[in-house]
């Protein structure tokens, strides 16, 4: 098979293309002919060196989720047949035109997506599920917050919390990104370069916060949510390290949580796995949720493809496909 490799950390040409050994499944896996791979801001982290991938995981090749067919099942599989076009999440390894997934992590391709489309599926659901509705008890009616509404997760979120009749406020980088915003449904779209979201919103006004920003942003996160309000954090890109004022937090019984995805239980993604085929994919079949892709590359040219994620123009999920 081949292999998008990092060759050393640093910037997107540490990426070569090699020739590496087809992987075997184990007797509960699938190997699947990758068709399509989502590239996800965690690779672009594990490119750099701050990332590193799970012990057992190869660990010199990124991709957290991926389309493809199944070509061969281990001994112990039942629920998939040869032929089968699945999309799934893995731990590391999806950068490749093969790729062996745990039985229990696979999903069948909704007929309505392409599998560009359905590549850039897996990271996004099972973050934004596990954090907004599961950890941050995200209910109808209800108010959330969720930060670069026009990335992989902010579109994500805006889609899914509408489709269970939340009101969405996001914050975005410029007026582009806004538009996208507001035509995938977000109620309330703040420009973050242009003014203070928190300035905007006012104390007392949001339920549930998914933040990947941190810094700064954690003070004021805390003053727009409300009494018994939820701030879930994802990611700390401007800074890990920051003040909590532990009688704000007391007085209006802020429940602060947070979450990584790759490195969690395999049982844990199963069962995620079982909630996502239940609750979001009908709402694919009926087109009610549609992942935003807005760049397709060419497996050989993933320099590129994390070149335009690091970009200012950059907005919703990249694929790399690999040709069929």
């Amino acid at each position: 098979m081949e292999a998008a490799v990092i060759t050393r950390f640093g910037g997107p040409e540490v990426f070569e293309v090699k020739q590496l050994a087809d992987p075997i499944p184990q007797a509960n896996e699938v190997l699947i002919e990758i068709k399509a791979a989502g590239i996800n801001r965690p690779d672009v982290f594990q490119r750099k060196g701050n990332y590193p991938a799970p012990a057992g995981v190869i660990a010199d090749v990124p991709g957290l989720e991926v389309s493809g067919t199944i070509i061969a099942t281990g001994k112990s599989v039942t629920r998939w047949a040869i032929g089968t076009d699945i999309m799934g999440l893995l731990p590391g390894g999806g950068y490749a035109t093969r790729v062996c997934l745990r039985e229990d992590h696979c999903i069948e391709k909704p007929d309505v997506l392409t599998f560009e489309e359905a590549a850039c599926c897996p990271e996004t659901l099972y973050t934004v599920w596990h954090n907004v509705f599961q950890r941050g008890r995200l209910q109808e009616g209800q108010t959330v917050l969720v930060h670069g509404g026009s990335g992989g997760i902010g579109s994500t979120t805006i889609q899914l919390a509408k489709c269970f009749g939340a009101n969405v406020i996001t914050t975005v980088g410029s007026e582009q990104k806004a538009e996208i915003a507001r035509q995938l449904g977000a109620d309330q779209v703040i420009n973050y370069r242009e003014v203070n979201f928190e300035e905007i919103l006012g104390e007392n006004r949001v339920d549930v916060i998914l933040d990947s920003i941190g810094g700064d942003y954690f003070a004021k996160n805390i003053h727009v949510l409300v009494p018994e309000g939820r701030l879930i954090q994802i990611n700390a890109m401007q800074g890990a390290k920051v003040e909590l004022h532990l009688i704000q937090l007391m007085q209006k019984r802020i429940w602060l949580s947070g979450s990584t995805l790759r490195a969690r239980e395999d049982e844990f993604k199963a069962e995620l796995t079982r909630e996502i085929v239940d609750r979001i994919i009908p709402m694919i079949d009926r087109g009610t949720f549609r992942p935003l892709v807005s760049k397709i590359f060419p497996f050989h040219e993933v320099a590129a493809a994390h070149r335009w994620m690091e970009g200012p123009n950059h907005f919703g999920k990249i694929a790399l496909t690999m040709g069929r």
